[in-house]
């Protein structure tokens, strides 16, 4: 599979080096750790905006999410395998910021 060519950054299937691995997961990894803390704000905008702490978990929610997530990985070649666990615990460590938000807002 083609990806996305970055300036300065070999795509996978033209690396010849570790070097040039490790470069391009280097710079992957900077811009999930940007989406991440993107997403963590919306979960601050659900703690803000949900009215009670029993309605932080929603089953519902979680497999959709999943669910999404499974399609998208296919349609990328990605093996469902590796991205519904990895979105689980991303899933699972969102809800608990989110609970530490909703309990930190309505504290103070």
């Amino acid at each position: 599979m083609n990806t996305q060519t970055r300036p300065g950054i070999t795509p996978p299937e033209s690396c010849q080096t570790m070097q040039e691995v490790r470069e391009g997961v280097d710079a992957l990894d900077r811009e999930l750790v940007a989406l991440v803390a993107q997403r963590a704000r919306y979960m601050e905008a659900a703690a803000r905006i949900k009215p009670s702490r029993d309605v932080v978990r929603d089953e519902w929610r979680i497999n959709d999410v999943i669910s999404k997530v499974s399609a998208e990985a296919k349609s990328h070649g990605l093996a469902v395998e590796i991205a519904e666990p990895v979105w689980r615990e991303l899933v699972e460590r969102s809800i608990a910021y989110e609970f530490s938000v909703w309990d930190a807002t309505r504290e103070a």
